[in-house]
């Protein structure tokens, strides 16, 4: 059992560890992949024709995927390999066997640390695997059937117990595993895929991301951001990375980093912002970066983050994108090659142009009182891309994310607390009696309890405190705690409350906050 725990922990720590080493970039020319591979892996893995080696041929992923099969041969099978050796390997698998942007559509919020995404797969495929792990971790990876069959036998071997666990004891687990899922997996996530092929051939050069990008974002629990950020081409697909905005606020969001092109389009970068090192997992698609920024050591931290490069056309978000009826409000356009005559649709006035950039439209707009509500587009000369809603009024609030989940912590660092963190977004209804999202609007937060057990055991009390301005809820410290029934933890369950003001009148949305226990895996595909 000792030992069990011990290779668990080992496990978790180097995944955290080699995870910094995936956005870390280094000199790629120390040794040669393929000599890496002969050295270091054909130990175990058969050559086959050509360069093939067994099961690693066939296999393809993302960078977090072989990073995490190389992390798994060091803590079970007790491979010895260098850092930079380890980085060499993990580039050249995810260049020459990775996933075609299409094939990361849609579950890419693995890749990003989104761990409060609510997943929709099939009924079986969510019984059989996404019990364990997310679903996305399946879905990123590629194998043939016979690799599928192999996988299906090495979580038997390593975990037996599975078959006796909730949502597998009450069927026929492996015969289930090997006759429909084997053959669902190799039909819905095949090696070979036109779209992988087509990739290989049209791949764009890394030295196409120089230059300077106009980017947007928004950090739940702060606000919305915009800056520009600066990349310099280096050898091997790195670059050097520097970025300056603020928020809404103004705030700064300043800082330098370096980042690494993994495949032609993954973007994985290191930038300390501010003295906070995060994390920079994007995709590369043609002129814009698209994905999320997290704080290396608090990935629940995070913005939203898209960026056109200087010099394309492209409009990104209008901040803030809403207006009331009947009244005047600033607004900034960011984007890039922005020229010509910005619109907002009819009802809404441009009262005064405040600063104009290429890549920064700084306004002042007034909505007349009798402007049609709901969401309408908006333009700068023949650029569109962003949309502005205008409303009479407020008619629901939700809290976003609607279920979450928070951790305790030792306050040491080994086991950090996971913050919860919130946005209170309005919606209104348009004139067809439809919804539609108006935005995310400054509230009061407060937490009670979520049900009749939460108040018998003062979850309120003991899980954590919520900040009433900003939606950013802190766990309590880990336990046992002598002051609960049973020394139990910090844990609770809670209902999040946001009360946004619409014309002094107080709109509530509710959501529903698991705090829970230390998070001691944490791989970097959940």
């Amino acid at each position: 059992m000792k030992r069990k725990l011990r290779l668990r922990l080992s496990a978790s720590l180097l995944a955290i560890a080699t995870c910094t080493a995936l956005h870390a970039p280094s000199s790629f020319a120390a040794r040669d992949a393929q000599s890496i591979l002969k050295e270091t892996c054909q130990g175990c893995h058969t050559p086959e024709a050509g360069d093939a080696l067994s099961r690693i041929s066939h296999q393809r992923k993302t960078p977090e995927g072989w990073l995490m099969s190389i992390a798994r041969m060091q803590t079970m099978h007790g491979l010895k390999i260098s850092d930079e050796d380890r980085r060499t390997l993990v580039k050249y698998l995810a260049d020459t066997q990775g996933l075609a942007p299409s094939e990361t559509d849609g579950v890419r919020y693995a890749l990003e640390r989104r761990l409060n995404t609510v997943e929709h797969f099939d009924e079986q495929t969510t019984q059989m695997c996404a019990r364990c792990h997310s679903g996305a971790r399946i879905a990123l990876q590629r194998r043939p059937a016979q690799e599928w069959q192999r996988l299906v036998n090495f979580h038997l071997g390593q975990w037996p117990s599975l078959e006796y666990q909730a949502l597998s004891r009450d069927r026929e687990w492996l015969p289930t595993a090997l006759k429909d899922m084997v053959p669902l997996l190799a039909q819905r996530y095949p090696l070979d895929n036109p779209a992988w092929k087509a990739w290989q051939q049209s791949r764009p050069q890394a030295e196409a991301l120089a230059g300077n990008w106009s980017f947007s974002g928004h950090l739940p629990g702060k606000g919305e951001l915009a800056g520009v950020m600066s990349v310099s081409a280096g050898e091997g697909d790195q670059f050097k990375v520097s970025v300056k905005g603020q928020y809404a606020d103004g705030s700064p969001f300043n800082g330098q980093g370096s980042a690494i092109l993994y495949n032609g389009y993954e973007w994985r970068g290191n930038v300390t912002v501010d003295g906070v090192v995060m994390r920079q997992v994007l995709a590369a698609q043609g002129n814009a970066l698209q994905g999320r920024m997290f704080e290396a050591e608090h990935d629940e931290r995070g913005l939203d983050f898209i960026a056109a490069k200087q010099g394309s056309q492209r409009l990104l978000a209008v901040q803030p994108g809403y207006l009331k009826a009947g009244a005047e409000a600033e607004v900034t356009l960011v984007g890039a090659g922005l020229a010509g005559t910005p619109s907002f649709g009819p009802g809404v006035e441009v009262v005064q142009v405040l600063e104009r950039t290429p890549e920064r439209i700084r306004l002042k707009l007034k909505a007349a009182a009798s402007a049609q509500p709901g969401l309408r587009e908006v333009s700068v000369g023949s650029l569109k891309g962003a949309s502005l809603a205008v409303y009479q009024r407020i008619a629901e609030v939700k809290v976003v994310p609607a279920f979450s989940v928070a951790r305790i912590g030792d306050g040491g660092g080994s086991t950090p607390k996971v913050q919860g963190r919130f946005d209170a977004e309005a919606w209104g209804q348009g004139a067809d009696g439809k919804a539609y999202r108006i935005g995310v609007m400054p509230a009061q937060w407060k937490v009670e309890a979520f049900d009749e057990q939460a108040a018998k055991d003062e979850d309120v009390k003991y899980a954590g405190s919520m900040q009433a301005d900003s939606g950013v809820f802190t766990p309590g410290d880990a336990g046992p705690n002598p002051q609960r029934k049973m020394s139990t933890n910090n844990a609770g369950n809670l209902k999040v409350i946001a009360a946004v003001d619409d014309a002094g009148k107080a709109l509530t949305g509710e959501g529903q906050l698991i705090v829970t226990v230390q998070r001691w895996n944490n791989p970097p595909i959940p």
